[in-house]
């Protein structure tokens, strides 16, 4: 939720930022400058089209370790003077694996560049845009998920079960 927002509704509309613009955008340039955080996870969702469908996939790391993705968050005051801390996930074209299931994934950093990500002295977009890439097709695997993930309501080991 950026800082300027008169509602936090507008959040859900952020939940990603496009790498390609996110330097640029008001709704984030200035967390891009200064608020950059990792998002870690052992996995994350994407949604296939098959026809009208929406088939759920959990993309996770061959190797099964956790990883971190480029994030970036903020703080913004309700109207009762309350903080709300937010982040997002900054996302980019897909790499060959990933196109087929979806047309964006998220940023995930190398062990290499997520010091240079979280360095408070690094603004320069000329410095952080090379980071913004696709992770290596080759570290990927995924399969489909139950469609139980397409609530927030739900959570658990019984989200990520193969089909």
């Amino acid at each position: 939720v950026p800082f300027w927002a008169k509602d936090i509704k507008i959040g859900y509309r952020m939940i990603n930022a496009v790498g390609e613009t996110v330097s640029t955008k008001p709704a984030f340039r200035a967390a891009y400058k200064k608020r950059r955080c990792l998002v870690l996870a052992n996995g994350f969702f994407e949604w296939r089209k098959e026809g009208d469908a929406k088939v759920p996939t959990y993309i996770f790391l061959k190797s099964g370790e956790p990883f971190a993705m480029a994030g970036l968050w903020e703080t913004w005051k309700n109207p009762e003077g309350e903080l709300v801390r937010s982040c997002t996930i900054v996302t980019t074209q897909p790499n060959e694996f990933i196109a087929p299931i979806h047309n964006r994934m998220p940023v995930i950093l190398s062990q290499e560049t997520e010091a240079l990500w979280l360095d408070p002295l690094t603004e320069q977009a000329s410095t952080l845009n090379p980071l913004l890439i696709p992770s290596p097709a080759e570290e990927l695997e995924s399969y489909v998920v139950s469609n139980l993930v397409n609530s927030a309501k739900n959570s658990g080991h019984e989200c990520i079960v193969p089909l």
